[in-house]
């Protein structure tokens, strides 16, 4: 295939989605759920509501909180009323580009192509870090979540993400607390959404990164990780980048990326929709999306909020020690991607 900037907006043609199916009874817990969101939904009047109501209303996102609860209602709505708080306050759906825009400057994170299951995918390559950590680091990462789920087609509620460790080093590689973090967040906030974790090229030297984070993986999380897989059994040869033995032959180029992106999720500049895309109208004009400065101060509130993210991963998890790691990473390097993976 000739190179290109352009990056892909559906799956393969040959994909067969195949959507969720629920018994009766899952599908009466469902509604359970459905009606218990409407009841602990956002004011009208709360400029907030119509994004709420928006999330709410998608297909995935109730049966996504149920499978997750594995079919107990009470833990059903405790994690979706946990998931309303941190979107209330973190606005995921509402990060304005230009606030992540340069993370994404170098390639680190991008989302390019399908899986043969129709999921969105999307690459981390932590070798290509370009900035410090930071707040804006993980809010960048909540973006690229919310955009893949943009792009999934319908009946698809979860996403890929290939993780490639070529040229990462210690000093590249993301900190276990910031991984913890990003744990928290895909675990709590984005239940369901992992469909394939896919790690690949990854030195022995970083062993000890995985086994600083498995104890804070979730037994179904970590089922869905597996060590350096034959890509094209799982990708179209046709959208697997051609790095990893595909036929895709993309080019990044920052600039086109992130305006293929934007556009093709209807992103504003401030971080609403374009009218195409705009959330339902209301009868009173104080529910309408707030304006773009509003908006702005309110994603800078947001970053904030990273504090308390930060005590609630925390809590109760100070056992782990960089140096130990450390240490355990020279003892590492003669482990065997088994060795990884158990």
């Amino acid at each position: 295939m000739a190179k290109t900037h352009k990056v892909h907006e559906e799956p393969a043609s040959e994909t067969v989605v195949k959507p969720w199916t629920y018994s009766d009874e899952q599908d009466a817990m469902i509604d359970e759920l459905r009606e218990y969101s409407v009841e602990v939904m956002l004011p009208e009047e709360d400029p907030y509501y119509v994004w709420e109501k928006r999330w709410l209303e998608k297909a995935d996102t109730v049966p996504r909180y149920m499978r997750a609860a594995k079919w107990k209602l009470d833990d059903g709505k405790k994690r979706l009323q946990t998931t309303l708080e941190w979107r209330r306050e973190y606005k995921p759906d509402l990060i304005p580009p230009d606030e992540v825009k340069i993370e994404s400057e170098t390639g680190k994170i991008i989302l390019n192509g399908f899986d043969k299951d129709g999921r969105p995918v999307i690459y981390m390559r932590p070798g290509l870090e370009n900035t410090s950590q930071s707040p804006r680091q993980l809010r960048h990462l909540v973006w690229c979540l919310e955009r893949a789920k943009d792009f999934q087609p319908p009946g698809v509620e979860s996403i890929a993400i290939v993780v490639d460790y070529k040229s990462t080093t210690l000093r590249t590689n993301p900190s276990i607390s910031i991984a913890r973090k990003v744990l928290h967040i895909l675990q709590a906030h984005y239940p369901e959404t992992l469909g394939r974790g896919l790690v690949v090229n990854m030195p022995m030297i970083l062993a000890f990164f995985y086994k600083g984070i498995a104890p804070f993986m979730d037994p179904v999380t970590r089922d869905k990780i597996r060590f350096n897989p034959d890509l094209l059994e799982l990708i179209p040869a046709e959208q697997l980048d051609a790095n990893f033995g595909g036929q895709f032959e993309y080019e990044f180029e920052p600039e086109s990326y992130w305006s293929q992106i934007v556009e093709h999720c209807d992103i504003a500049p401030d971080g609403t929709r374009v009218s195409k895309a705009a959330p339902p109208e209301t009868e009173d004009s104080s529910t309408e999306p707030k304006a773009e400065s509003e908006l702005s101060e309110d994603s800078m509130e947001a970053s904030n909020s990273e504090s308390q993210i930060n005590e609630e991963i925390t809590a109760g998890m100070d056992n782990l020690d960089l140096e130990k790691h450390l240490e355990r990473a020279r003892v590492s390097v003669e482990m065997s991607p088994a060795d990884v993976a158990a």
